[in-house]
């Protein structure tokens, strides 16, 4: 009943930011990416409202606009999630200066589990996390300590994970840590971002939970080359197939919180990051990574402000990463996006 009643508010929100009411699925690159952009935001819509598909198995993404403590709390538990074990909370602790998840907006959720860790990987590209003495000097100096244990979790190296049906890799290097845990939450700050084009819920359990040598894998493409020069849509296809890896090895204990705040084209690996141009959008869950990070293309396609972030995901062909996801069975570009506002 509370589905239902939630499926009925959704109309509202939808109708506020140009989105159908029905389950909808995004129109590709290649459609998209032959007219400006205030062309692509028609067609995108037109898309979205002309497709019908069955609800059966079609994934559910939640929505509120409150981006709040009490807002995330009501997006967790909108999930009704089953959990038990050790927690992690997969989120990236930041560069200093960057959009950072502030531990005011998720301090409430992450200290409602019982004895939670935030988990986190060394970086591979330098910056003021590239060791794990100053990583987790950068997490207590982010007033992440203050809310959680931390653990860097390749401090000790990397083990491999099996990737099945991959194009690019065939192993993906997570921090050694890994298996330290029962169930995952992953709690994304879905944002542009200067390789990937966005970064969301897929770059937070693949680049994200990857140690530093396995990032470099997967932006090589697995080639084992710079992770600078790699082919593009290798490294975009890279992450879904080590977002995969990391999924099957969770055997479903795992969820995904985006929050669409702070709306920069740069990523919070960026210490200097552009300021945001468009308003903040809302907080939303899924189980489905694919699902979660699609509906939040689709909000920043429908907002009126959108056109630098828009710039930013088709010049990196970021929706590629989404595409390669859907056909290796990491989940579904399709979904239901409900209110619970």
């Amino acid at each position: 009943m509370k589905k239902l009643l939630l499926f009925c508010a959704v109309s509202l929100l939808m109708a506020a930011t140009g989105c159908s009411s029905k389950e909808y699925k995004a129109a590709g690159k290649s459609e998209i990416e032959q007219q400006p952009v205030e062309d692509k935001k028609t067609e995108n819509n037109n898309k979205t409202e002309n497709v019908e598909v069955s609800s059966e198995d079609t994934p559910v993404v939640y929505m509120t606009t409150d981006i709040s403590s009490k807002g995330l709390m009501e997006i967790y538990n909108a999930l009704d999630p089953k959990i038990s074990g050790k927690i992690a909370v997969k989120l990236s602790t930041g560069e200093p200066g960057s959009n950072y998840l502030r531990p005011e907006l998720i301090g409430d959720l992450v200290k409602s589990f019982e004895n939670p860790t935030i988990v986190e990987c060394n970086t591979a590209y330098g910056g003021a996390r590239a060791s794990t003495a100053m990583h987790y000097q950068v997490a207590k100096d982010h007033g992440y300590t203050e809310i959680a244990n931390v653990d860097i979790m390749d401090e000790d190296g990397s083990i491999a994970l099996p990737v099945e049906d991959g194009t690019n890799l065939t192993e993906n290097y997570v921090g050694s840590h890994f298996t330290n845990y029962d169930y995952y939450v992953v709690l994304s700050h879905f944002k542009g971002h200067a390789m990937a084009g966005f970064g969301g819920a897929i770059k937070n359990i693949s680049i994200g939970i990857a140690s530093a040598d396995g990032k470099a894998h997967i932006h090589s493409g697995g080639t084992g080359g710079s992770i600078w020069s790699g082919e593009q849509d290798a490294f975009l296809e890279s992450m879904a197939e080590a977002g995969k890896s990391v999924v099957d090895a969770l055997d479903g204990n795992i969820l995904y919180i985006n929050v669409m705040n702070r709306l920069s084209v740069d990523c919070d690996c960026d210490g200097n990051p552009a300021e945001p141009d468009m308003h903040d959008i809302g907080i939303l869950a899924s189980y489905d990574p694919v699902a979660l990070d699609q509906a939040c293309v689709d909000l920043v396609y429908n907002a009126q402000d959108g056109a630098s972030l828009i710039e930013r995901m088709e010049s990196r062909n970021g929706i590629h990463a989404l595409e390669h996801a859907e056909s290796i069975g990491l989940g579904s570009r399709k979904y239901q996006l409900i209110s619970i506002d």
